[in-house]
């Protein structure tokens, strides 16, 4: 499971520029991360970027994958 953005989301936009695999997109509701981009930030970063500038804390950091997981997704989209 990838990072997930709630229903806290005030659709400010600050989240989706930050995500180095254009994981974040608009829905219609409020932004989505597609959990098959989602890699929070492995191989990239050393923390999730949408994580650091959510003015509203609404990507809980609950249920996170394998850093196993995460850096074969990360090697799959940059491969």
């Amino acid at each position: 499971m990838s990072l997930t953005i709630t229903d806290e989301c005030i659709n400010c936009g600050a989240c989706e520029p930050e995500c180095p695999n254009d994981a974040i997109s608009e829905g219609d509701e409020f932004y989505e991360i597609d959990p098959e981009l989602c890699t929070e930030c492995k191989g990239h970063f050393d923390e999730s970027q949408c994580v650091e500038v959510c003015p509203v804390d609404c990507i809980p950091m609950g249920v996170v994958e394998s850093d196993e997981v995460l850096m074969a997704r990360y090697a799959k989209l940059t491969g």
